[in-house]
């Protein structure tokens, strides 16, 4: 006599296949106007989190929660904790999330007056997202050079101040850095207004990233 396999077990058989198929790792790249694209002449294929898509495949989602303008500082101009992308980023339940934030934060009226609240802010978004999951692996970005003080970002605080911060913070944390400062140091052919890379400069930035996954 052959044993039937019941209804109710096939079906949850053939959803837990699916599940398991089409599961994806979530990478969310949370940052400012140069995670956003702006700039790039069809910013919706070409920015650097798109690039990294492409690259990455189907086994990743990479979705871009850039927001121009916005600051790390809770207290800047523009903070970025009162987005809506940032509540999107946090629906989005991400596995990986790659930060890059503070080229705003180097505007004069914030630094000068907010910068001893930079670390302890930035401490707080990463405690925001490893309290969603405490699995979620952070990454954080050292943001590119600021080639011109063009809208009052200063390239000395970038360079001299803030990158000390954002190393401190990695390193007390256990996380890893994402060096772009490094990246485009003597490089500004990549950034025509000074601060937004184009689109040649978003595919050197994929592939900085992108190498983080294909060398697990």
């Amino acid at each position: 006599m052959k044993s039937r396999i019941p209804n109710f077990l096939l079906t949850a058989i053939f959803f837990f296949l699916i599940i398991s198929c089409s599961t994806a790792t979530k990478i969310a790249c949370v940052g400012d106007s140069i995670t956003y694209g702006s700039g790039i002449i069809e910013r919706d294929s070409l920015s650097y989190p798109k690039q990294l898509q492409n690259k990455l495949g189907k086994k990743y989602e990479v979705q871009n929660f850039g927001v121009s303008g916005a600051t790390l500082l809770k207290k800047g101009d523009k903070p970025y904790w009162e987005q809506p992308e940032f509540k999107s980023a946090k629906e989005f339940m991400p596995d990986v999330v790659i930060i890059m934030l503070g080229t705003n934060d180097s505007k004069t009226f914030n630094w000068e007056i907010y910068k001893n609240e930079f670390k302890s802010d930035y401490n707080s978004m990463i405690q925001t997202f490893k309290k969603l999951n405490p699995k979620t692996k952070i990454y954080i970005g050292l943001p590119p050079p600021v080639f011109e003080n063009r809208w009052d970002m200063q390239k000395t605080v970038v360079e001299f101040e803030m990158l000390i911060i954002l190393k401190k913070v990695a390193a007390e944390n256990g996380f890893k850095t994402i060096d772009f400062f490094s990246l485009f140091q003597g490089n500004s052919i990549y950034f025509p207004d000074g601060v937004h890379p184009n689109s040649e400069g978003a595919k050197i930035m994929a592939d900085e990233v992108s190498i983080l996954f294909f060398n697990k």
